[in-house]
């Protein structure tokens, strides 16, 4: 299984999510998993690319067709909760950014 997302041509949008996590998992592990199949499930999901080194810190990136979609995942109710509890207990930092994809390359052959 490929760690990157199979994603069609641009224009699409990316949410990128950084976090260093906080210590113990306090049920992260089994929300993240449950984020992880809503996400899919929605209309306009694309796909998703996530890592964590030792100290904790993580970077997800999640893909979505159109700004619509994107906003309508932000307001899903599973979602809102696994939201507050990121920051009541999951997070001592995090940092959110969404962008609008306008190119795309893959490589090492198109260097």
């Amino acid at each position: 299984m490929s760690r990157f997302a199979p994603l069609p041509e641009p224009p699409y949008y990316a949410v990128i999510f950084t976090a260093q996590r906080s210590a113990g998992d306090h049920g992260y592990a089994a929300m993240a998993d449950e984020m992880s199949a809503l996400a899919a499930a929605r209309p306009g999901y694309l796909g998703m690319e996530s890592t964590r080194d030792e100290t904790g810190l993580g970077i997800t990136v999640s893909y979505w067709a159109d700004e619509a979609a994107l906003i309508a995942w932000k307001q899903q109710a599973r979602h809102l909760l696994a939201q507050k509890l990121g920051h009541e207990r999951w997070y001592e930092h995090y940092t959110l950014r969404v962008a609008r994809v306008e190119r795309a390359y893959d490589g090492p052959e198109g260097r």
